[in-house]
């Protein structure tokens, strides 16, 4: 299937992926798995789930803007965590990230682990592009 392939400036470079794949005649993008890196790949909010919800999130709207989406185009998310029974941390950054959008259809995943030991958490989306 063709794609376009998105890698916004605003987000680190990614090693052996892209950040946003959009499948060509289906107006949906697939945004990578994001979580607290800077550009630089600096972690943010070591030991804070919530500093690094919003950061992963900060990262999405980045990602969400590229392909000129909204949080209202969100049609599923994917939460992957090493904190699973804290999702009212999680849950409470998602929101104030998304503003008034409503929230997708979602899966929270418990893992043992993520890219990098000090990850608490990593959100994928599925958009729809307008």
């Amino acid at each position: 299937m063709p794609r376009t392939i998105h890698n916004p400036d605003g987000i680190h470079p990614p090693p052996g992926y892209s950040h946003v794949v959009v499948a060509t005649g289906s107006r949906l993008a697939f945004i990578a798995g994001q979580a607290a890196l800077e550009r630089d790949f600096s972690l943010i909010g070591e030991g804070d789930l919530a500093a690094q919800t919003t950061k992963a999130m900060e990262n999405l709207g980045v990602a969400l803007a590229e392909v000129g989406a909204t949080w209202d185009d969100v049609v599923k998310s994917t939460v992957y965590t090493t904190r699973p029974h804290d999702y009212e941390v999680i849950g409470g950054a998602m929101a104030a990230a998304m503003g008034g959008a409503a929230p997708p259809a979602q899966v929270i995943l418990g893992v043992t682990g993520l890219a990098l030991p000090e990850l608490m958490v990593e959100i994928e989306l599925v958009v729809s592009l307008p």
